[in-house]
């Protein structure tokens, strides 16, 4: 599925891979039936894990963060009938069309940050005239 989960043997259990990726476990569970990550490998009717999964996890993890939608990061996993090639040339135009839009969310916040800026400025200018005194 994700081409990247079959990195070594399953050992590391859900509570493991939430902690050295910093995703809960209930959303991998969710990832998990929703097809984000591969089925993983059951041991005593619990979940286990191989140490590439982690790294696909992470990069989860990285998409959401930076504002991919499930959708999108479905459209990222599921390449149905398609060559090593074209997995890597739809995987391509995904993550540049993501890359542009958290550039463009990127620069938005910026220009709100000099306004914040600009106006606590304004803000210290008016205490220190009024003899407050600096501000942290």
């Amino acid at each position: 599925m994700n081409g990247e989960s079959d990195a070594g043997q399953p050992h590391l259990s859900i509570r493991e891979i939430a902690e050295q990726t910093g995703v809960a476990a209930r959303t991998l569970r969710y990832y998990e039936r929703i097809g984000l990550l591969a089925p993983a490998a059951r041991a005593g009717g619990r979940r286990r894990y191989a140490q590439g999964d982690v790294e696909w996890v992470r990069l989860l993890a990285c998409l959401r963060e930076t504002g991919m939608g499930i959708r999108e990061m479905l459209r990222f996993v599921v390449v149905l009938d398609a060559d090593e090639a074209e997995i890597a040339r739809a995987r391509l135009a995904l993550l540049e069309a993501h890359r542009d839009a958290v550039v463009t969310r990127q620069r938005a916040v910026a220009e709100r940050l000099r306004v914040i800026e600009w106006k606590l400025g304004g803000y210290r200018e008016t205490v220190q005239a009024a003899g407050g005194g600096a501000t942290p």
